[in-house]
């Protein structure tokens, strides 16, 4: 099972500069308040049409995101419509509305995730997919439904580290999901995942590793100061281009940041 060497004592670092504990707790009933939105307009959203129905999407995530305090500095743009694996490092649970925010999405998530307070009812309604990483005789078919959906025209977000990484280091991108995109026929949209204070020096205060408490993560996020979370979006890789999945996983991991204008900071 692929797994980091992460720690929350040995690689997440206090969040410091460091906001008042009044303002903190603000921003985390702020940001309870905007899940618990999302969770009752789910059923309404899901009778919209696609176009509207993405746009609520992303803008409910960014809501998340800056609920909790966070800036976001998105670099390069995904295709809009159709098929796309989209494949990122992760650090955080922040990471899943960020990326949604870009395109709204599948994910896919372990099984565990459904078992979750709130989060796994919500995860199950917005068409999740789960994989089961304790029956690997079980990946075939997670694979074949990834194809699937991509075959359909959707996109589908995985992070194939397989774990999350405090963001110091990073893990080698498994390359099973990598299958789905060559038996679809579908582009990959490598993304990159950061965080950072104000001031550009790295941080680690979002990162959700090893046994850290998903309370405990949530209380170090809104009490940071200054936070700002990047996404680079790198131009897509066109599966015809790579021969197999080992070379396409390579490729993904390996591209280089995206071109284009100066990244703009959302408040």
């Amino acid at each position: 099972m692929p797994g980091a060497p992460c720690s929350p004592r040995g690689c997440v670092e206090s969040a410091r500069p460091w906001t008042g504990a009044p303002r903190s707790a603000l921003r985390l009933g702020a940001l309870l308040s905007v899940v618990l939105v999302g969770v009752l307009l789910t059923p309404l959203v899901g009778r919209l049409r696609a176009a509207r129905r993405d746009r609520w999407i992303r803008h409910w995530c960014l809501a998340v995101v800056r609920a909790a305090g966070v800036r976001t500095r998105i670099t390069g743009a995904a295709p809009p419509t159709g098929g796309l694996l989209i494949v990122a490092n992760h650090i955080s649970w922040l990471d899943i509305p960020l990326l949604a925010a870009v395109r709204p999405a599948r994910m896919l998530a372990k099984t565990e995730v459904r078992g979750w307070p709130v989060v796994g009812a919500v995860a199950a309604r917005g068409g999740t997919l789960f994989i089961d990483r304790d029956r690997l005789r079980a990946l075939p078919g997670t694979v074949e439904r990834i194809a699937g959906v991509l075959r359909g025209g959707a996109a589908v977000v995985v992070f194939p580290e397989g774990s999350t990484w405090c963001g110091r280091a990073q893990g080698r991108y498994r390359r099973a999901v990598f299958q789905a995109a060559l038996d679809a026929g579908t582009p990959v949209q490598p993304v990159r995942v950061r965080y950072r204070f104000a001031d550009g020096t790295a941080s680690t205060a979002p990162a959700f590793v090893g046994e850290d408490a998903l309370l405990t993560s949530l209380w170090r996020v809104v009490s940071a100061r200054g936070l700002v979370a990047e996404i680079d979006l790198s131009p897509t890789l066109a599966p015809d281009d790579h021969p197999d999945r080992r070379t396409l996983a390579a490729a993904a991991q390996g591209t280089p940041r995206a071109a284009g204008s100066p990244p703009g900071t959302h408040p």
